[in-house]
């Protein structure tokens, strides 16, 4: 036997066999490691430079407007309320033209060293928990959508994989025990009834962040990742897998998800949000993924999660104080991502359409009170830019998502400053006209941009062009959403600058179940929730007219928005103009020309999907009168 060796010895065959192991040693990974990392870095000087340079430009711009015939108190507060507005417009701007340029221009995507990609071969060896929150919602439309899911998945050979969850906060007794039967019927009627759970918890505490939480405590040494689904929410077993083995390949990624589209609507209102939604999201979300990458956001659903490191990293912490930005955190979503990349774990976003989907509010109260509860939960991110350990780039997704409504804020507070100037001071003549135009051009342009882009792309492409109905569809479908837009915009940021300033007065609102059932808008429910932006429009509009009448015609949009709310809000909810639409094709998405298979299952029972053949008789039976 030969002895260990010892001393000098020991030490001289350490060396030889650590210099051994770093010649052996495959150092191309470490390489592309700190390659990738350097062109990240520059990614985002580029954009930082961008951003910068272009709200500097447009602030001195409106300064050298605003100078003109002196300054004054009135006028230095426009300055600052114009300069709220444009962080989050111009970020918008530059995505749109750095994802269409991406989409355009790059067609060798897998050369991008952040490229995700799923190995359409690899197994699945993961066990994946798809767990839908709920809280008096409509027990047949969530089960039926959790069980085409699953039924999906079985078609698909996986169902072993996988194991679905239905976890209630409902606190309607009779919606309860519609929930505990439809479950009961799903299990007695297949073979996979060990994979379906319900659960129902007797308190809404933390809200659906709260009922996420509570599940991963109890459930998360079960699985590798979950997915959360929202009662709305769809997603296919193809979809799902793909995230399924990118995560897989991919240790690091923490949350994992694609673009989240709208299904096939009734409504005119929702038809032209979701037609105007999808096409500015595709070039907005391929260009803020470029350089944002690992610091990506989450919202909130038809998402993959890994779950250990969330259950053990990303729970939600409770705002001390009893005003309406306290308590438990509202608007979860962006908060769990920037939490898990404090974790170590990257957020990455697939900037493309994966059969993910979800409804979108039926009419425009509805789709406003989503906002205001969207506007409540991020403006609690105030209290929270200063968590210790937050990664740069999430400091900033937690200041643009608060910028996101302090800008509509600041929009309305530049109309009511520029008329009470107006009404001070008269209108200086001389004024610079030309200058104005300009600028109101500019910014026109830059809020359009991501539509436009994304519009672009479509018509660039014969192809998508036809998934949509053809060219002619799409320009006209793109013509009309954008008049839309521009007259929804001034209603809803009145609505969120208003909702913001009670917000300072203690005001704020309960977190309550979302509506989704096709209905219609009265003339009168429009009249008492729109009366205040009428009677501003047409004051607005008399003021000017009186007082500054060249300033009328840039002032005109604006103004349009408000006077037309009424009509705007009860005509799109209409039983008439939805069938309309959908007669003719227009706001068509690629599901409405061509339904998908794994959609059908939800047209069974459904009051949200029609066949595609546009047949609206007897529809009218469905539409609840408000």
């Amino acid at each position: 036997m030969t002895a260990a060796p010892t001393g000098h010895t020991e030490m001289i065959m350490s060396v030889a066999s650590t210099g051994i192991r770093l010649a052996n040693m495959d150092l191309r990974p470490r390489k592309r490691a700190g390659r990738a990392s350097r062109i990240l870095v520059r990614r985002r000087v580029i954009v930082a430079a961008l951003n910068i340079v272009t709200v500097i430009a447009l602030t001195a711009a409106m300064a050298g407007i605003l100078a003109h015939g002196g300054w004054s108190a009135t006028k230095l507060a426009m300055i600052l309320a114009f300069f709220v507005t444009l962080p989050w417009l111009s970020i918008g701007f530059w995505n749109a033209v750095i994802g269409f340029s991406i989409a355009r221009f790059a067609a060798a995507a897998g050369h991008d060293p952040f490229h995700l990609a799923a190995n359409p071969e690899a197994p699945i060896s993961s066990r994946i928990a798809i767990a839908m929150a709920i809280r008096n919602e409509d027990p047949g439309a969530a089960v039926r959508r959790l069980r085409a899911i699953a039924e999906d998945i079985e078609a698909a050979g996986l169902i072993a994989c996988f194991d679905m969850h239905l976890l209630s906060d409902t606190n309607i007794e009779e919606v309860a025990r519609a929930e505990e039967e439809l479950v009961a019927g799903w299990r007695a009627s297949v073979g996979y009834s060990r994979h379906i759970h319900y659960r129902r918890r007797t308190n809404n505490q933390g809200y659906k962040a709260g009922n996420i939480e509570e599940f991963c405590e109890r459930a998360g040494d079960c699985y590798d990742f979950f997915l959360p689904l929202d009662a709305d929410s769809f997603m296919s077993a193809s979809a799902i897998v793909e995230l399924v083995r990118i995560m897989q390949d991919n240790p690091r990624i923490g949350i994992l998800q694609s673009l989240v589209v709208g299904l096939p609507a009734k409504s005119l209102f929702t038809r032209a949000f979701q037609f105007g939604m999808r096409h500015g999201m595709r070039t907005y979300t391929a260009g803020s993924q470029w350089w944002q990458v690992d610091c990506g956001p989450y919202w909130g659903h038809n998402a993959l999660i890994r779950m250990a490191p969330f259950r053990d990293h990303c729970k939600l912490p409770v705002l001390p104080g009893e005003g309406p930005l306290d308590g438990h955190v509202m608007s979860h979503d962006q908060v769990e991502a920037v939490l898990m990349r404090r974790a170590g774990y990257h957020v990455r976003v697939l900037s493309k359409e994966g059969e993910s989907f979800e409804e979108n509010p039926p009419t425009l109260p509805d789709f406003i009170r989503r906002e205001l509860r969207w506007c409540q939960g991020n403006l609690q991110y105030l209290k929270l830019l200063g968590m210790d350990g937050l990664h740069p780039m999430s400091r900033l997704q937690l200041a643009l998502a608060i910028l996101m409504y302090l800008g509509a804020v600041g929009w309305m507070a530049f109309i009511a400053l520029g008329v009470a100037e107006i009404l001070a001071n008269g209108y200086v003549e001389g004024y610079p006209v030309a200058q104005g135009a300009a600028l109101f051009a500019t910014i026109l342009a830059m809020s359009l941009m991501p539509k436009l882009m994304g519009l672009a792309g479509v018509l660039g492409d014969r192809r998508q062009s036809q998934r949509y109905g053809g060219r002619a569809r799409v320009i006209a479908g793109g013509g009309l959403e954008l008049v839309f837009s521009a007259l929804i915009a001034p209603i809803v940021s009145f609505a969120i600058a208003l909702f913001t300033v009670g917000l300072g007065f203690g005001k704020k609102l309960r977190w309550s179940a979302q509506e989704r059932t096709v209905r219609s808008v009265s003339w009168r429910e429009a009249c008492s929730l729109f009366l205040p932006q009428t009677l501003t429009g047409l004051g607005i509009g008399v003021l000017l007219y009186i007082h500054a009448p060249l300033v009328l015609p840039w002032a005109a949009p604006v103004i349009a928005g408000f006077v037309l709310s009424i009509p705007v809000a009860a005509l799109t909810a209409s039983h008439r103009s939805g069938c309309w639409s959908r007669r003719c094709g227009l706001f068509d998405i690629p599901e409405d020309v061509a339904r998908m298979d794994v959609l059908q299952g939800l047209d069974n029972g459904s009051e949200t999907f029609k066949p595609a053949n546009k047949s609206c008789s007897g529809e009218a039976a469905i539409v609840a009168a408000e």
